[in-house]
Parts: C-alpha cells; structure tokens; sequence
C-alpha cells in the first residue's frame, strides 16, 4: 500500500516554506451549543460563558494546519495543488475532496470534486468549496448540509460562509426532519443563520408540510436551538361560541436573557380588535409579569372591555420583601365571553393585594393592603368581602427554650366596605406550649389567650361602636406510635398503628353582636379537627369542651415509601356549643371522618375520603379515585365527589395511544344533579419523528347556567415553531388532565 505524503513541518519537501502552519480562529460551535440551549440565569454566568467560548476559538485558532494528499505540486509561497484524496485539516474544520489548492496569500483553501467539508460537526456535501481558513469564510457550491446543533439538513444552489458564526444559503431548504424526503421542510431564497445569536431567517419562504404548501411569508425568524429570539409567532385561528371567528398574529421581544415582551393582537369577528402585551422579567432579588389586554368599543355591548394581571415579588433588602398580585376586568361577564382570556373562567373574585414584609432573627413584620373585584352571577350572586386598608401584622416564634415553645401575634386591621358596618380590630394571640416527644409517644400541652378589641363606624344609630373580648384556651395533642413487621400484597412492610388524642377548653364568650368581617364555619377534614377554634378569620372564638379521637394505621416498605394509609376520627363534644354563625347548636358528636389512600400496585393508585352524620347515617362529603398510570404517556383517572344537596360530580380523564402513534385525550366532568356537563374537552394527538399534531374541542362552564365551547388545532414542527388554530391546547390538556404529558416531550 502507498503511503500518502504528509505536508507538515519537513524542510527536505520545501526548503524554502519550513511549514503550512496559519493560525485560525475556529468557532467552537458544539461548546456553543451545549451552553447556549438554556439562556443564562445571570449576567455572570453569562460572562463565564463568553469567557470559556472565547479561550475555545483562541485554541483553535493557533492550530496548526495539516494536508494530506496522494500527489502534491506547487509553488514555494505561492500555492501548493494537492491531488486524489486530499483532506485538509485545521482545528475543528475537516475538508476532503479530490482536488484542492491552498494559496498562501490568501490564506485559503479551494476544492472541487466530490467534496465533504465538517465544520464544528456540521457536515457539507457539495461539488466544490473554497475557506479561508483564518476567517473561516468561503462557500459550497450545490451542498447538502447536515447540523449538528439542532439536527437541521437540507440541500441549496450555494452556502456563503461570512464567518465563524454566521451562513447564508441561497435557493435552499431547511428541515429538522430526517430522510430525502422530509414530512416538513422550509424553502427560502434566503436562509441567513447565525448561531451567535441563535437564530435563523428565511427571506421569501414557502413552508411545505406532507409535500403540501401551509405557510407564505416574506420574512420568517426561528430558533437554532430551544433559546427564545424575537420576531412573529405563528399566527393563530380559531373560533369560540361567544365571540366567533378569532385571528391572531404575537410578535414576541426577546429584550435580554431575563426580560421579554409579546404583544397579540386579535381580530374577533363578533366583537372587534383586541389588543394585549404581556411581559416577563427575572433578577436576582425580583421577579414577576404583568399582562394586559383590551378591547376599543366592542360591537357586542358597545362598551370598552379590558383586563389586567400583575404578580410582582421582590427583595428590597435582606431583610425587607415586596410583594403584589394585581388583577382587575372591566366587567362582569369579560371572563365568560373572553373565555381565553388571561382571567380565569371560573375565577369570581379578583384579589389586589400589596405588602411588604421585614423579617428579623425570630419575628417578622408584614404590611398589606388588599381587596377583591367581585364578578357576580346573577344567577348565584355572592357577597363582597372586606377590603383590609390597610392590615398589620406581627409574628414571632422560638422553640425549645427551656424546653418550651412560644408564639405571639398582633394584628391591627382596618375593614371597609361600601355598605355594611365597618372598623378597626386589633388582636393579640400569645401561645405556649410544653412539647414532650419521644420515640414512641408525643405530649404537647398548650395555653393561648385570644384578645380582641373593636372600634366600629357606619353603624346603626344607638348600637356600641366598641367592642372587646378576652378568651383563654387550654389544649393537650398527645400521640402513641406502634409498629410490627407485617406483609402487604406479598411484599414486607412496616406496619404502624397510631392512636391520637386532642383535648380542647375554651370558656363561652358572648360574641352575637359582634361584627363578622372574616369568619367562617372551617371545612370539617382530618386537619381542622386538630384545631382549637372551629371558626376560620378571628371575629368568632367558638367555645370548646372537647375532645377529637383518630386512629391512623400506615403500611411503609422497605425502601421507606407509604404503600398505604388508612385513617379515622370523630369529635366528642362535652357540652353544647353556643357560638354559632349560622344559629345552630352542636350534636354531641361530629360527623365521622374515614380517608383512605394507597397504591395498589406500582401503576395503580387509589385514594377515599368520607364525612359520614351519625345521626341520619349519610355521606354528607365523599370523595372517590382512581389513577392507573402503566407508563408514560398512558394515564387515566377516574373521580366522584359528594356535597350532600349541593354537589354531585362524576370526573373522567385520561390520555391513551389508541393506534400507532395517535394517541386520544379527553375529560368529562358531569353534573349529576344538572345533568349537564361542567367541563369537558375530547381530542386527538399524532407524533411523528419531527412534528406533532392535536385535534381538540372544548366546552366549559362560564356561569352557573351557560357554557362555552371551542376547538383548538395544533401543528408543531420540531425546530420550527408550533403552528396553531385556537389558544394552545398543551396548557387545556394540563389544566384538565391530571398527570397528561405532551407527547412532543421524551
């Protein structure tokens, strides 16, 4: 076998040239690729990335370069004509054709002849090429191209290098799709890409979908890789019961790493344009987005429509933290008849809350100011809350000094609303406790005092503006924990048996005439009855002589996770209970609370809850399910919730393949009482090796009499972008079914 001539350092070839050895600077495009995927959290790790880039290209560009051939000939300093076989090789830059040329003024190489040239594991293949090698720039001439970055191929009449970052291919096409013949492929008669800014843009492109013509535009930017970029979102179409036919096209702003803007504007057949932005930002001590979105004169109402969400959190000082969560509509109806609106549908009271917070060594201080925009249905009105204006509020705490564990809370509010009484409550609620826990057992005794005081305004003339109340209570929580080895569904588990007791004192005090401004009744769960008070907010003290009983058994394996639990309890009252909101006396016991819960197997899991009256010996709450999860992307769960003579529902969900590669999605909520459907959505997904497609169609409750309904279709194109008609279905889908995994993810 002839051994090729190898032109390096050797002196005996070309006595006057000691060596073709040029310095050039080589991008390191994989290194970009790999830090560039995920947008840098901070400016500094920003600048390591840069930093690390930059030592890579001054790396490559002191390489030596090294040409291989079968035959050579030339000129000293001049040129030198490599022939069969030749591959030149300079850093991360591979070339094989042939024939080449390399000239030394020029510091380039020409090729021509079955040529392959890998820059950076990128790979073109074309008729003839030319690089400069300390630039990085040249051409290819009829290349098929392969990208490393992002997978992307196509083929072109030429590839001009500009440099190291930048390439523009003329009359070419561009897919992430594998094969000759791609599922999906863009045609341009330009394609400018450029991985230092990760982005793409194609002048004059037709996008081709199955060999069929979706998309024309002059001008259409896209991502390198998974980081954001501005330009046009693709447009959306769609149509809702409520409004009609719905025309869309985002632009998005890609500001910096850590800040972006949209802006969609949306033409509503039924209503007219509507205008919204939403921007995004994220710092080392803040964060937050705001969105807003409006309508000029809708033709429905011939009113004006808007709507605005704000959450915001951010650290002033160490020690200081600002917070809000602004939301506000225009009007009643704005979430139902723009169901896809960045209000919620089901959403009836609109918080607007601002407070800071100071936090010390063992205490905290909290300054807040809020209120709500109620959104009434008038077929099932609900009341106003108060507004707090402003509340302040003190905690402290420390644990195990000497032994014992104290808290205290101050809390001066000021309640206002535009009708009913209104003032000023200030409470004190000072605890201690004397916790003794040990391995099997737990005693806590405790002793609170809950005192109150009133200074009220706009009330009826002749009642006492001022109120005030003082009310002890004692408590003891005590606890046994045994456990024995046991076998559950043949496996060996830990079984636990854990009997609990909770004794509540608390003497009557006369509360009747004092005002309600944020009591309730509490939900009546395995949490509340280890609660001293009975009542949510602090305007009710209920007066307590009592004592809560519960059992919980617990079946832990091996490897420590809980295979099953099952639990019950029931409060015993020892006297009759004369604090009341709702003006009725107390049984002399609750209802009996039993929850179960556990996985029946690694893929089935199953999970119960009961509030059953032991005196009519009916379910007043109960709650049922079930999720079977064989694997991924195969789920279904299956729900039925009780509210004795307000509630029935009967949830089905679920996400399953049903042929090769579809997959159906779907979710039933139904009313048994109304006999209709709450909500629902039915669909269908396709996965191919380089697109996704979604069929789905939507209805959901807007009131409590009347529904709406829309459909949504989706086309991603992996690399590319999502293509959609309707709002994005990935967001219904995961709002609806519990445990639903695109199918576009792996």
């Amino acid at each position: 076998m002839r051994r090729k001539p190898v032109l390096s350092h050797s002196p005996l070839m070309f006595p006057t040239i000691p060596a073709i050895v040029v310095s050039v600077l080589v991008p390191a495009f994989f290194a970009q690729a790999q830090a560039q995927t995920t947008a840098p959290q901070s400016f500094e790790e920003d600048l390591v990335l840069r930093q690390k880039n930059n030592q890579t290209k001054a790396d490559d560009k002191n390489a030596p370069t090294t040409v291989q051939s079968e035959r050579l000939w030339g000129r000293p300093e001049r040129f030198i004509h490599f022939e069969n076989d030749v591959e030149v090789v300079k850093g991360a830059t591979t070339m094989n054709a042939d024939k080449a040329t390399y000239r030394f003024l020029e510091d380039e190489v020409d090729a021509e002849g079955k040529v392959s040239l890998q820059r950076n594991g990128d790979c073109y293949k074309g008729d003839s090429a030319r690089i400069q090698l300390d630039s990085s720039s040249g051409n290819v001439i009829n290349p098929v191209y392969k990208l490393l970055r992002n997978n992307a191929q196509g083929k072109a009449e030429k590839i001009d290098f500009i440099d190291e970052e930048r390439s523009l291919i003329h009359q070419g096409t561009y897919s992430t799709c594998d094969g000759l013949d791609p599922d999906w492929y863009l045609r341009a008669e330009t394609l400018d890409l450029d991985t230092g800014l990760d982005k793409g843009i194609a002048g004059k492109s037709v996008l081709y979908f199955l060999g069929t013509p979706i998309l024309a535009t002059p001008s259409l930017t896209f991502p390198l890789s998974g980081a954001r970029h501005s330009g046009f979102l693709p447009p959306v179409f769609g149509a809702s019961s409520k409004g009609g036919a719905e025309f869309a096209l985002p632009y998005y702003f890609n500001i910096a790493p850590n800040r972006d803007l949209t802006l969609y504007p949306k033409v509503i057949s039924r209503r007219g344009l509507q205008l919204g932005a939403e921007g995004r930002y994220l710092g080392e001590t803040y964060r937050g987005e705001t969105s807003l979105e409006g309508l000029n004169n809708d033709r429905v109402t011939n009113t004006n429509r808007y709507a605005l969400t704000s959450v915001h959190q951010q650290q002033l000082l160490p020690e200081l933290a600002l917070n809000w969560n602004l939301n506000y509509a225009s009007d009643d109806n704005y979430p139902s008849d723009f169901s896809n609106s960045i209000t919620k549908t089901s959403q009836r009271l609109l918080l607007r809350d601002i407070n800071f917070t100071y936090t010390g060594s063992f205490w905290n201080l909290n300054l807040r100011a809020s209120n709500y925009q109620v959104l009434q249905d008038y077929a099932a009105p609900i009341a106003r809350p108060y507004d707090r204006l402003p509340q302040l509020q003190f905690h402290a705490e420390q644990h195990d000094v000497k032994g014992f564990d104290w808290s205290a809370d101050a809390m001066l509010t000021r309640f206002w609303h535009p009708t009913q009484v209104r003032g000023d409550r200030l409470v004190l609620n000072p605890q201690v406790s004397f916790p003794m826990v040990e391995p099997g057992y737990f005693v806590v005794p405790k002793v609170s005092l809950h005192a109150t005081t009133y200074q009220l305004s706009n009330i009826v003339p002749g009642q006492d503006p001022n109120f005030h109340r003082v009310v002890p209570t004692f408590s003891v929580d005590s606890g046994l924990v045994f456990e024995r080895q046991s076998t559950l569904l043949g496996k060996e588990v830990t079984q636990t048996l854990e009997p609990r007791l909770f004794y509540v004192r608390t003497p009557y005090r006369e509360q009747s005439a004092f005002p309600n401004f944020d009591s309730g009744v509490a939900d009546f769960n395995f949490a509340q009855i280890f609660s001293e008070n009975r009542f949510t907010g602090q305007d009710r003290i209920g007066d307590a002589n009592q004592i809560t009983a519960a059992l919980v058994s617990r079946y832990i394996e091996m490897d420590g996770e809980e295979r099953l639990k099952l639990a019950l309890g029931q409060r015993f009252y020892f006297n009759t209970q004369r604090v009341t909101l709702d003006n009725v006396n107390s049984p002399s016991r609750s209802d009996l609370l039993l929850a179960a819960s556990g996985k029946v197997s690694p893929t089935l899991s199953a999970d119960a809850a009961l509030q059953l009256n032991q005196s009519t010996h009916q379910s007043v709450q109960a709650s049922y399910g079930i999720r079977w999860q064989p694997e991924v992307k195969k789920i279904l769960n299956l729900s039925y919730r009780l509210q004795r003579d307000t509630l029935k529902q009967l949830d089905i969900s679920g996400q399953w393949p049903i042929a090769n590669r579809w997959y159906a999605v779907g979710r039933s909520n139904y009313s048994l009482m109304d006999k209709r459907v709450v909500d629902g959505l039915v669909g269908f997904e396709y996965k191919a090796d380089c697109w996704s497609l979604r069929f789905l169609a939507q209805r959901f409750a807007v009131n409590s009499t009347n529904n709406n309904s829309g459909f949504s279709i989706q086309l991603e194109l992996n690399g590319l972008a999502r293509l959609g008609i309707g709002n994005n279905p990935i967001e219904a889908l995961k709002r609806n079914i519990s445990g639903y995994q695109p199918i576009s993810e792996r």
